[in-house]
């Protein structure tokens, strides 16, 4: 086979790197919060599972793999759309049930070639399906590691509300900004930039800490509202939809909101979106450990109370 040409190239590193700007969510901080929270909320099956399904270089920690999706992204750069979901470019509503009517899965759920359930929500319930084969030899062909540690992955996504934005401006890639003084883009103030700053100013720039505060609101000040969080009718896959429409809800209400191209970010803006940043994160990882462990556990879960480890 003759070698590519210089220009076949140069086009193919184009593509691999406008996939992977896409595609990134959270820093990988906040993966791991996300992750590190579930693990809290895993039954003792469900954690056994995941304990079994993780590599050995995870050292038995589902928190340790949770930025791997975006590790290998150019390796496995067919999964870039998986990362997240385009919307129409509309926050004009007036209600939020409104909402609905912003993020449609047959509309918005495909890859640029149109191939259907190509996006965020489709990968959190193609990999809850694969996973639900565990331990049934005649059904699974898949590779589980894979599986577990993608969907770890993509329910943190979908709780990041700029990766459930509009597809003219790849979820705010293309919004340049500056976060104080520093020069950025509004999706990385979002995946990064607000975090690091809570981590600075509050918590001594220390993950555990971090994650020590959220789990204290959790049985503290949103005590009252998890039972909302973890609340999900769908058996038949998962809640994903509903957790992409609260993101574009909340793109539309914090993310995009008084932003415009160029402007400065600073006290006003950090100060009412990092708590929206916060409670994201400890909804994913709630809604993660309640997907796993609908999965993982033999015991009726739905009736059964999400209780810190």
């Amino acid at each position: 086979m003759a070698a590519p040409r210089p220009q076949q190239q140069l086009l193919l590193l184009l593509v691999l790197l406008l996939a992977a700007r896409r595609a990134e969510a959270w820093g990988k901080e906040g993966h791991i919060m996300t992750c590190k929270i579930a693990e809290r909320y895993l039954s003792e099956d469900a954690a056994a599972a995941v304990r079994e399904l993780l590599p050995a270089s995870a050292g038995g920690e589902l928190s340790t793999m949770c930025p791997w999706a975006d590790e290998v992204r150019f390796r496995y750069h067919w999964a870039s759309p998986l990362h997240y979901a385009n919307t129409p470019g509309l926050c004009s509503f007036n209600s939020t049930r409104r909402f609905l009517l912003l993020l449609s899965f047959y509309r918005d759920c495909h890859n640029s070639n149109g191939v259907q359930g190509m996006c965020v929500i489709g990968a959190i319930n193609n990999y809850t399906d694969q996973l639900l084969t565990y331990k049934d030899s005649t059904k699974s062909s898949y590779n589980l590691t894979e599986s577990l540690m993608f969907l770890a992955h993509f329910v943190g996504d979908v709780h990041q509300p700029l990766h459930v934005a509009f597809e003219e401006d790849e979820g705010g890639n293309t919004i340049n900004v500056h976060w104080y003084k520093a020069k950025a883009n509004l999706h990385h103030v979002w995946d990064v930039s607000i975090i690091d700053t809570v981590m600075k100013n509050l918590y001594n720039k220390d993950l555990d800490t971090m994650v020590e505060a959220l789990h204290m609101n959790m049985t503290n000040g949103w005590s009252d509202d998890i039972s909302q969080w973890k609340n999900c009718t769908n058996t038949q896959t998962t809640c994903a939809n509903d957790y992409a429409v609260e993101s574009v809800g909340l793109a539309c209400n914090y993310a995009y909101k008084d932003v415009e191209e160029d402007i400065t970010l600073g006290d006003e803006y950090y100060f009412s979106r990092y708590p929206v940043v916060e409670k994201r994160l400890a909804q994913g990882g709630i809604r993660l450990a309640l997907i796993l462990n609908r999965i993982f556990d033999k015991k009726k879960v739905d009736t059964m109370p999400l209780y810190a480890q």
